[in-house]
């Protein structure tokens, strides 16, 4: 009798457990569900591309937040044994700790892309976007691994093991610190050029840029390296530290606006006026001239040539490109159907002996 009572009792301490568990579990996700419809309803009165990235972002952090809070409140209704309801506590603890990391770092995605869609770089003038991208794509790299880092520390040290191991290492800091500053100190360097490009910002993203003779766009800037996009589609993977360190060219640093030029070598001969006329008619017909600058100059003479320079300018590096290849590939047409002798010539004389 004494062991089939014992055995009801512990059926019945089983079911009670179960019962509470399962309906904290059940009482979550209907918080979530909830939470949800309630969000949709008054998503009628906020911004779309908010809602889509808030949905996209946070839903599943939510789902598994809402159910783990109430996990850890029916702990104190559920008859365990002391370890085994430590055991049950640390678990959910490590899992609501992972668990809000992640709804931190995805609470940063939504900002982003908040910030993303309100300075949009597609503008042509879009050096305020591209300064506060530049500043919100490190912030934003920085603070995530700021969060993992913490997250992960209080994992560790939630274990009296890994407290152990930490009192021990504290007896040999001295030596340990030395040697980790010094294995340490290129990446604190990055770290802290990563700061500095981020606030000073020699360059930003979707700066036109000349590094290592190679013309491209800034990409990406992470904490240790940055990308750049060159025109070909590679790209030319680059240490964070070289834009402090060592000069390059950025075409974009104060406006999009640029100057291009095409040099033409031509004969003595040539009339220069017909050129500056035909240059004119050519800009005013084109899209891509802003409308700034037009001039023709002489620029250099030779023994058998001169140098002839055509000045123009463009709302973008992009935009000065083409125009150039189109200035380029028209004026040496006209030159070629109206000043034939006026193209580059070799003179042999002779004089009959």
């Amino acid at each position: 009798m004494g062991l089939e009572k014992l055995q009801q009792s512990n059926l019945s301490v089983f079911t009670c457990n179960l019962i509470i568990l399962l309906s904290a579990i059940c009482i979550g996700v209907l918080l979530s569900f909830i939470l949800r419809k309630v969000f949709l309803v008054f998503s009628k009165f906020w911004l779309t591309f908010v809602i889509r990235s808030i949905l996209r972002h946070l839903s599943g952090p939510v789902n598994f937040l809402l159910p783990l809070l109430c996990l850890n409140a029916s702990l104190a209704f559920i008859r365990l044994p002391a370890s085994y309801l430590l055991g049950a506590d640390k678990a959910i603890e490590l899992a609501l700790t992972i668990t809000i990391a992640v709804l931190l770092i995805r609470v940063i995605q939504v900002m982003e892309d908040y910030f993303y869609h309100k300075y949009d770089l597609s503008k042509v003038d879009n050096l305020k976007e591209r300064k506060i991208r530049t500043q919100l794509q490190f912030v934003r790299k920085f603070v995530i691994s700021l969060i993992i880092i913490i997250a992960g520390s209080i994992i560790l040290l939630s274990f009296d093991s890994m407290r152990k191991i930490g009192a021990g290492l504290l007896t040999g800091v001295g030596i340990g610190g030395i040697i980790i500053g010094f294995a340490a100190q290129k990446s604190l360097g990055n770290l802290l050029a990563g700061f500095q490009i981020a606030f000073t910002q020699p360059i930003r993203i979707d700066d036109v840029v000349i590094v290592e003779g190679e013309w491209g766009r800034i990409e990406e800037i992470t904490l240790t390296y940055v990308v750049v996009s060159i025109w070909d589609q590679r790209r030319l993977i680059l240490p964070i530290t070289y834009f402090v360190e060592k000069p390059f060219q950025n075409w974009t640093r104060v406006s999009a606006q640029l100057l291009g030029t095409v040099f033409l070598y031509l004969d003595y001969t040539v009339p220069i006026p017909p050129l500056r006329a035909e240059l004119t008619k050519v800009l005013q017909a084109h899209r891509l001239w802003d409308k700034r600058v037009n001039v023709v100059q002489v620029t250099d003479n030779k023994a058998e040539t001169i140098e002839v320079r055509f000045l123009m300018s463009a709302a973008s590096s992009s935009a000065a490109f083409d125009l150039r290849c189109d200035v380029r590939e028209h004026m040496i047409a006209f030159i070629r159907e109206h000043y034939p002798e006026s193209l580059p010539k070799t003179r042999i004389e002779y004089n009959g002996k």
